[in-house]
């Protein structure tokens, strides 16, 4: 009989996903993001910025977009130029494609977009 942490990781998809998002400009931008594992969670508040919603969105973009080969489309050294030379909207909606999953309903955003609750 399988141990229950059996059971937890075997239901576990790590495998990544497409993600799209429209920027101001209308161009669509496709990358790739797994979901969210706890130690990833924790990377991301141990980042700079993390003790702050934003903050911990846009450090978890950054350890999480990928391009179709799984290499990350941004270096934590560019986040100040994210915050400073990217539309507000741009990096929202791409921080948002990120903390959602499409293919589970487990993840919920209220509508402010700030405050992340995730569904038991």
């Amino acid at each position: 009989m399988a141990s229950i942490l059996s059971k937890l990781k075997a239901a576990a998809d790590f495998k990544p996903t497409k993600r799209s998002v429209t920027l101001t400009n209308g161009e669509v931008l496709e990358f790739y993001a797994t979901p969210l594992s706890m130690a990833e969670r924790e990377a991301a508040t141990d980042m700079l910025g993390g003790d702050t919603p934003n903050g911990f969105a846009l450090n978890l973009l950054v350890l999480k977009a990928a391009d179709d080969t799984g290499r990350r489309l941004f270096q934590a050294g560019e986040i100040a130029e994210l915050k400073n030379e990217v539309l507000d909207a741009d990096l929202q909606a791409m921080m948002l494609a990120v903390i959602t999953n499409p293919d589970r309903k487990s993840t919920r955003l209220n509508s402010s977009h700030l405050v992340i609750s995730y569904a038991v």
